[in-house]
């Protein structure tokens, strides 16, 4: 009986270190991109081994709260919102509440070659709208998207008619253009001299990248999406 309550207690304790850790992030009391105290500054303020403090930092890390540099420490990547992107990024940070300011780079017809052969188009022409996010507050580059959308009758007025509501996904389902399914492939990779003059920053920056292709219920191709985010705002949490 000792035995079995003495195991219990010891396999509650990252969970509960994590509790403690977690509100104190959710409540802002920790803001994103602070540093966590150390392992061994957490291990005596919670009087507990360093494998336990380092299950609670795990189990942090699971929940997209905290990411953790070997050598370097945790930092809180939580900034108060859980972004879905289902209906697109412009909406989905507004439902958010993230302070995110959209423009618009470009938006006309472009010929890729390249891309229509690899989605499997007759047509090389696509509508290119290219779009940069920023905080509302000091300006720094939140993301970048490169989005390239087959040209079809239903949208050939686009690039004069420009967005609905700024929406590209209530455009396209105005167009009778419904997502169904796709694919996504998600990656890190160093900005290009093009794309940090645009953020603002030096070629060579790591940033995350999506590629994203949709598609109708039909299989037609709706969207080639590849989006570059500050992986200072952006982490993947993925349940399975």
């Amino acid at each position: 009986m000792r035995t079995v309550a003495s195991s219990a207690v010891a396999s509650g304790k990252p969970e509960r270190i994590a509790r403690i850790l977690e509100k104190e992030i959710r409540s802002g009391q920790l803001a994103h991109g602070d540093q966590l105290q150390s392992e061994n500054e957490l291990v005596r303020r919670f009087s507990v081994s360093r494998s336990t403090v380092r299950k609670s930092l795990s189990e942090l890390a699971r929940r997209g709260l905290i990411t953790t540099s070997v050598g370097i420490g945790s930092f809180v990547t939580f900034d108060g919102n859980v972004v879905a992107d289902e209906a697109g990024w412009t909406k989905a940070l507004e439902k958010a509440g993230a302070n995110a300011v959209t423009r618009t780079l470009r938006l006309e017809i472009v010929s890729d070659p390249a891309l229509g052969e690899k989605l499997g188009l007759e047509s090389s022409e696509f509508i290119a709208l290219d779009r940069i996010r920023t905080h509302a507050l000091d300006g720094h580059a939140i993301s970048i998207e490169h989005s390239r959308i087959p040209m079809m009758p239903e949208i050939e007025n686009l690039p004069v008619k420009g967005l609905r509501d700024g929406s590209l996904h209530a455009t396209l389902r105005e167009a009778g253009l419904h997502p169904d399914h796709g694919e996504e492939w998600i990656d890190v990779v160093p900005l290009g001299t093009e794309d940090a003059g645009i953020i603002g920053c030096e070629p060579g920056a790591m940033f995350l990248r999506t590629r994203r292709v949709i598609r109708t219920r039909e299989g037609r191709v709706m969207e080639h999406i590849t989006s570059l985010l500050n992986p200072s705002h952006f982490a993947l949490h993925r349940e399975f």
